[in-house]
């Protein structure tokens, strides 16, 4: 089959759609846009544009592309396999040029601290707190990525990230992690002033992706006769923390994770004997970025919150023993 190509050397329309170029990133940012909110319409009102210019955009992004990007229904759209694909790499594009565009202007680059964070870690603990490091350095505008997938601190461009990791011989730990079972007051019944682990054949028992860490738990408290029910796993820790604030069952959860819920009483600690857990938070950062100002005063900050949160668990240690 013969293709005809223009004088740039790309194909003609109608005659396929490898090496056409991409003329305008108007189009992407509006395909962006409406991706994520799943709207022309929200779209149009986050670009200050009309629904009818954003459609436009995307019709002329699809024959660009030459494949469809959105299924359109008479009230919504949905992307459609190949939609969402691409959905995920411009917006990744779009991140970096709109961050590689701030630290261009003029110097605000130092202003700007980007971290880059687990889920989990990002919801439970570093949103709640990070406050008191704005209040710090109200200069810095705090930019975090929720992400677990690793990130190439050298190329890209966050300052620094938070990793769940082992923390044997790693030279930036902040936090030794320690494993808890957590219950809402809400499980108690009338009358009863704590749970005990006598207590856990009543309710579910949760955890993430595996029961290793329950089993290892109860052998240590002499408790593995049962019965139990292990039927409610969960992905991640932030998830299964709320769970365990909502009264679905009795958790095993990380302490960090638990830790701002424990402090303000939605969750509790039943008593139990301790077994060793090897992982915890740890503080990554690309060699010539460790001395910038921002990087520093943030990891000063954090350790110093690290130790705090060590301090508290201590303290539970003499109301609860160790888990």
């Amino acid at each position: 089959m013969q293709s005809s190509l223009d004088a740039d050397g790309y194909l003609l329309e109608g005659a396929g759609t490898r090496g056409r170029p991409l003329r305008s990133l108007s189009g992407l940012i509006d395909f962006d846009s409406a991706a994520r909110w799943g709207s022309f319409t929200l779209a149009a009102q986050e670009l200050h544009k009309t629904p009818a210019a954003i459609s436009l955009q995307v019709k002329q992004l699809e024959e660009t592309v030459g494949f469809a990007l959105f299924v359109r229904h008479p009230r919504h759209i949905a992307l459609t396999e190949k939609g969402e694909e691409l959905a995920r790499t411009v917006a990744q594009v779009l991140r970096e040029l709109r961050t590689k565009v701030d630290s261009l202007r003029g110097g605000q680059d130092e202003h700007m601290l980007r971290i880059s964070t687990t889920h989990s870690f990002a919801l439970k603990w570093l949103a709640p707190n990070i406050g008191r490091f704005t209040d710090l350095h109200p200069e810095l505008d705090i930019r975090i990525e929720s992400s677990d997938r690793l990130v190439d601190l050298e190329r890209e461009e966050h300052d620094l990230a938070i990793r769940h990791c082992v923390t044997r011989d790693h030279p930036g730990v902040l936090f030794e992690e320690h494993m808890v079972i957590a219950y809402s007051p809400a499980l108690l019944r009338q009358g009863e002033t704590e749970l005990t682990l006598a207590d856990l054949t009543r309710f579910p028992l949760l955890y993430e992706d595996t029961t290793e860490y329950w089993a290892r738990i109860l052998r240590a408290n002499d408790a593995l006769q049962g019965p139990y029910d292990f039927s409610r796993s969960f992905s991640h820790y932030g998830v299964l923390t709320q769970a365990a604030v909502a009264g679905q069952g009795i958790a095993l959860v990380a302490y960090s994770i638990a830790h701002d819920d424990i402090r303000k009483g939605a969750l509790r600690l039943i008593r139990a004997n301790s077994v060793p857990y090897p992982r915890g938070y740890c503080f990554i950062v690309a060699p010539h970025k460790a001395e910038r100002p921002k990087v520093v005063q943030f990891r000063a900050w954090l350790q110093g919150e690290m130790a705090a949160m060590t301090r508290a668990l201590e303290e539970s240690r003499g109301q609860t023993r160790r888990v």
